[in-house]
This record gives C-alpha cells, sequence and structure tokens, in this order.
C-alpha cells in the first residue's frame, strides 16, 4: 500500500475521532444525545487504565481462544460439507434441506439450544461461535465449487486422474477465492455472535467485562470494550485476509498491482528465456512430440530468419550491416 493510502486511512480515523470529540465536548443535543457520551479524551483515559490490568488480558485470551477454536472447526467442516453438497448428490439431499432450515436462524438464539444441550457455559459459547461461521463458509463453498468449469475436472480425468487427484488439484485450488470470501464473512460474524454470548452466559471475555461496565453505569468502559472489540476484529479478517492472498497468489491481480495479466517471477523468467532462444524453444517442443511442434518449429526458425519473435508485437532491430569498402 501506498504512502498516500496509508495517510487517507489515517486521516479519515483522525476526523472521525475529532468529530466525536466535538460533539461530546460541547454536548451537542439536536436529534441525536451526544451529552450522555464519554468523550474521546475519557475513553483513552479508561482504556489506558484498563489495559495495564490483568482482568484486561484475561478477558482478552479468553475471547480469542473462543473464537479461535469456534472458528477452525467452522473452517473445517464447513469446507468439507459446502464441497460434499457441491459434489454429490447423495450429499445435497441428506444436508441440503437441513442447511437451508436452519441457515436463516441466528447463532445468537440457539444459546438456548447450547444451555440444553452442553454442559459448560465455555462449550457453549464455542459452539455458538462456531454456528454462526459455519453457515458462511458452507455456503461460499458450495457456490465456488458449483461455479468451476467441467472442462478442468475431465481434462484430468482424461489424463488418468482419479476422483482423489481431481479433488485436490482442480477443485480445492479452483474453489479457494469463494472459501475465503466465505472464512472473512464468517470470522466477522463469529465475533459477533461470540461477544453476544458471552454477554449471556459469560463468566469473563470482552463482551462479559463490556456487559458488566454497562450495568455498573461506566459508559467510558463500555466504550473500551466497543474499542476492543473492533480491534481484534481488525486484527483477525486481516489475518484471514492476507493468508487468503497468499494461498491464491497465483490468481491475476487488478492493474493497479502490477496488472491483470502480470506473470509470476518464474514465468517472467521463463517467458525471457523463450524470448532469447526460440529456435531451442521450439526445438525442445519438437523433441517432445507435440502435436504442433512442428509448425511451431517452423514459425519460430523463420522469425530467428528474419529477426521477429513470433509473439512481439515489433520486429526485432536487425544487426547492424559493415559498409562494404
Amino acid at each position: 500500500m501506498s504512502a498516500g493510502r496509508r495517510l487517507v486511512r489515517a486521516g479519515s480515523l483522525a476526523a472521525a475521532l475529532v468529530v466525536w470529540q466535538l460533539l461530546t465536548s460541547l454536548d451537542v443535543n439536536l436529534w441525536l444525545r451526544f451529552e450522555q457520551f464519554p468523550t474521546v479524551v475519557e475513553v483513552a483515559s479508561a482504556f489506558a487504565d484498563r489495559v495495564v490490568t490483568p482482568t484486561y488480558w484475561q478477558d482478552l485470551g479468553h475471547s480469542l481462544g473462543r473464537i479461535a477454536v469456534g472458528f477452525l472447526l467452522a473452517a473445517v467442516l464447513g469446507v468439507a460439507a459446502g464441497t460434499a453438497v457441491a459434489r454429490s448428490r447423495w450429499a445435497a439431499d441428506l444436508l441440503g434441506p437441513l442447511v437451508e432450515v436452519v441457515r436463516p436462524v441466528p447463532a445468537i438464539a440457539l444459546v438456548p439450544v447450547a444451555i440444553l444441550l452442553l454442559p459448560t457455559n465455555e462449550q457453549g459459547i464455542v459452539f455458538i461461535t462456531f454456528a454462526a461461521a459455519f453457515f458462511p463458509v458452507l455456503v461460499s463453498t458450495r457456490h465456488a465449487v458449483r461455479a468451476l468449469a467441467p472442462a478442468w475436472e475431465e481434462a484430468v480425468l482424461t489424463m488418468g486422474g482419479g476422483r482423489l487427484r481431481v479433488l485436490r488439484s482442480v477443485v480445492l485450488p479452483g474453489a479457494l477465492p469463494g472459501v475465503f470470501g466465505g472464512l472473512s464473512v464468517g470470522i466477522g460474524v463469529a465475533w459477533i455472535c461470540v461477544i453476544s454470548a458471552e454477554m449471556i452466559s459469560g463468566e469473563y471475555g470482552v463482551g462479559y467485562r463490556t456487559w458488566q461496565d454497562y450495568t455498573v453505569v461506566d459508559y467510558p468502559g463500555v466504550f473500551v470494550g466497543m474499542t476492543t472489540i473492533g480491534i481484534l476484529g481488525w486484527f483477525t479478517s486481516t489475518a484471514v485476509e492476507f493468508l487468503g492472498r497468499r494461498a491464491t497468489s497465483w490468481l491475476p491481480r487488478p492493474a493497479g498491482r502490477g496488472g491483470a495479466d502480470a506473470p509470476r517471477p518464474l514465468f517472467r523468467r521463463a517467458a525471457a528465456a523463450a524470448r532469447t532462444t526460440p529456435v531451442a524453444v521450439s526445438a525442445d517442443a519438437h523433441a517432445d512430440g507435440d502435436g504442433d511442434a512442428d509448425h511451431d518449429a517452423g514459425v519460430h526458425a523463420d522469425a530467428a530468419r528474419v529477426g521477429v519473435h513470433p509473439d512481439a508485437a515489433e520486429p526485432t532491430a536487425e544487426p547492424r550491416k559493415e559498409p562494404v569498402p
């Protein structure tokens, strides 16, 4: 990211904080009642006092642990179930109706179910977190797998590959962009539901502490909890997006990041070698016995004689001729 974009992002956040400080310090009360809101200075002071206490970090650890367990379970089972529903008629008939019936139910509404089924509140909060992230991952994976071009699978089967090879070499790599889209949505929904579950039945955690601050009318403490939740959500979603970019680094990138069809360094080196040795490349193709190798060899040989690369838009410079004495 360029320095200009970083400056714009930091400036937008700073402007929002300035507006917040002005509205609360001046006790603006038009339609929205800002006179009851804590100022930015009060929230920053409360945050500085809270962050040095062991209770703050204990709550942070509990919330992160619940998110990690629930989200990882949702990622693994959601990708597996979404792939099965998209690839198997039996799985679609067995799981499809159940998914469509349960998916519209808000995950936070499953709190009574979790309390009745699971022996501890901790397991119930993890279950709510899992349920919140599971369905976005499943649905995104299902659509991504179904959108794959069948020609890829047919090519692998034609060359002797089995179902497992198709799954490993075609289905999962091809569906990765859609899968990480579902994971990005799922991590955000998981944070919403884990905080809500902690407010309802938690004993520790950022959501539990935020609710406790609200019950004792500690509004700066409430905003400290909200700020912490925002920072944690930003950190985890950024981590998921970073992993997604690394896992799909083979995809073409927008023009601002090197061009839509910009080759990777390995392919760039190979392309440079092909441009410098067109005859050798065509000879290798002929030696491999490719069906079009003879035609390619002729094209490369003719191009070498006239000084033009067959893939180039402009002819290469002709060698300089010495003057005849």
